[in-house]
């Protein structure tokens, strides 16, 4: 599991997870988000190069996004990898989420 961060234009901080959203890495993912959650200001988690998720990874979202709402700052997850959009999508979870879902047009077809 590797996390790469960055400061986008707008002064939030993204961070990006290379690698599975699974049991196997949760302990690592879960100290890794609520570190930065807690950091303040707004968190881009960026889930594009996530390979594979498993509901420990569902739940490890449904925490950050959780943790964020109660400490009042701001948590957007974009760049939705195909594994995560469909597990996403397989538990009926994005109304909880409330980040746009884009579906590259390469994989609408």
């Amino acid at each position: 599991m590797k996390f790469s961060s960055k400061t986008t234009t707008d002064g939030a901080k993204r961070l990006t997870v290379n690698g599975d959203l699974t049991i196997y890495h949760a302990a690592e993912v879960k100290k890794r988000l609520i570190a930065d959650i807690r950091a303040g200001g707004v968190l881009e988690l960026d889930l594009s190069q996530v390979g594979e998720m498993d509901t420990a990874g569902l739940q490890l979202l449904a925490l950050a996004k959780r943790e964020s709402q109660h400490l009042d700052h701001a948590l957007r997850i974009v760049g939705h990898s195909p594994a995560v959009r469909e597990v996403i999508e397989f538990f009926n979870m994005v109304a909880f989420f409330g980040d746009p879902l884009v579906i590259p047009a390469s994989e609408n077809s």
